[in-house]
């Protein structure tokens, strides 16, 4: 069989294939080491920084959901992206968006100030500044689409075409939709990233990354660099995250369906000053989303209307949404960027992005709907009782 859907890839990956006892489940393989059958004669694993079979499969799993030739599954979402900067030379310019991961930035503005590469922050949504930092012939564009906390939406496959006609590589954070909802290789990145952590994993109970490449020498390249700098993950956070994986699509259509229903009810919330998600008609991004991503996924930021007390007394109010980072498990979370997972930003930096004080941004679990919406009214109305 060719050409196999997305869900029978996550489901069916290494199903079936343990030679040695015949186990539906592939095996964990726990060994750091694994003998040279003779003298001068080398393993296909031989140490298991640069090799693991249960880590060889979760990266056969992801390449073949992304349409890559390969893939390197690392210890986090930051060793990811910090193993796509291997790539780099000193007088590389990297462009990439005003508005990314707080960790992003700061990985990128770091690395920038210490000489690595060269760095400029640019509003994807402009074309007129796009096209400016593109004249500076960049090495890479980095493209995070929908964006961390405000879900932007930008055009994968124009950037890919412009970043291309002046010879720069581009790579996608997938983290938002994972691969059952967006396919960035597919529309002319030549790399997609992952925290592996959030939805693909989905349980909030392991840690972890990957790059995917499309062409198969870089992918052999970043395979060499994240042995190299031992950027890869272990065997038993890969194995937790195949077990994850295998649920990716049916969790995905469980997270659009509460995300809808908790939308409905921000909509006609008075207390709601604005909310950020593609699905949304007035979203400047919706035409786009409609065409190049196949859901809108389980993440959306809202801004609250009040002070910040009112936020405070909102944020305790709730019971099953819990004040954490990170996103995509099967439970609920409400986060607060601008003290949180964007706090390594400068005020400067986060005004520019466009972060208010008030925004909280929501990862909606897999809890019945009707509770959660009954969990954001009985907040508002704390709130709204606060005021009177």
């Amino acid at each position: 069989m060719n050409d196999k859907k997305s869900a029978t890839i996550a489901v069916r990956t290494g199903i079936t294939t343990d030679s040695q006892h015949h186990a539906v489940v592939p095996p964990i393989y726990l060994s750091t080491n694994y003998e040279f059958p003779e003298f001068g004669e080398v393993p296909t694993y031989d140490y298991a920084r640069g090799g693991n079979p249960t880590r060889s499969l979760l990266e056969k799993a992801l390449s073949e959901l992304e349409h890559g030739a390969g893939a390197v599954v690392t210890n986090c979402g930051m060793s990811a992206i910090n193993l796509m900067l291997s790539l780099l030379s000193p007088d590389d310019l990297i462009v990439a968006p005003h508005d990314c991961y707080g960790g992003t930035y700061r990985l990128f503005d770091s690395r920038a100030k210490k000489g690595a590469f060269n760095v400029a922050f640019v509003d994807q949504t402009n074309s007129t500044a796009l096209n400016a930092a593109l004249e500076n012939n960049p090495k890479l564009v980095w493209i995070e689409t929908p964006s961390n906390p405000l879900l932007r939406v930008v055009d994968i496959a124009e950037i890919c075409k412009k970043a291309q006609a002046v010879g720069a590589w581009v790579a996608v954070d997938n983290t938002f939709l994972s691969p059952a909802l967006q396919q960035p290789l597919t529309l002319g990145a030549d790399f997609v990233v992952h925290s592996t952590t959030k939805f693909i994993n989905g349980h909030s109970d392991t840690v972890g990354g990957v790059v995917v490449a499309k062409d198969a020498e870089l992918a052999d390249e970043l395979k060499w660099w994240g042995n190299c700098i031992g950027a890869t993950g272990n065997a038993f956070d890969s194995y937790m995250t195949l077990r994850g994986l295998r649920t990716l699509n049916v969790r995905m259509r469980q997270h659009e369906e509460n995300s809808a229903a908790i939308l409905e009810l921000l909509k006609h919330e008075p207390l709601v000053k604005v909310i950020y998600h593609p699905s949304l008609p007035e979203h400047p991004g919706h035409e786009i989303a409609k065409k190049q991503q196949s859901g809108f996924g389980g993440m959306l930021s809202f801004e609250l209307k009040g002070s910040e007390e009112e936020l405070k007394l909102f944020l305790g109010s709730l019971k099953l949404f819990s004040l954490a980072e990170s996103l995509g498990g099967v439970e609920s979370l409400v986060t607060h960027p601008g003290s949180m997972t964007h706090r390594a930003m400068s005020d400067e930096a986060q005004a520019e992005a466009g972060i208010a004080a008030t925004l909280l941004r929501l990862s909606i679990g897999l809890e019945d709907h009707s509770d959660l919406v009954a969990d954001l009214k009985y907040a508002f109305d704390k709130v709204r009782e606060s005021q009177q």
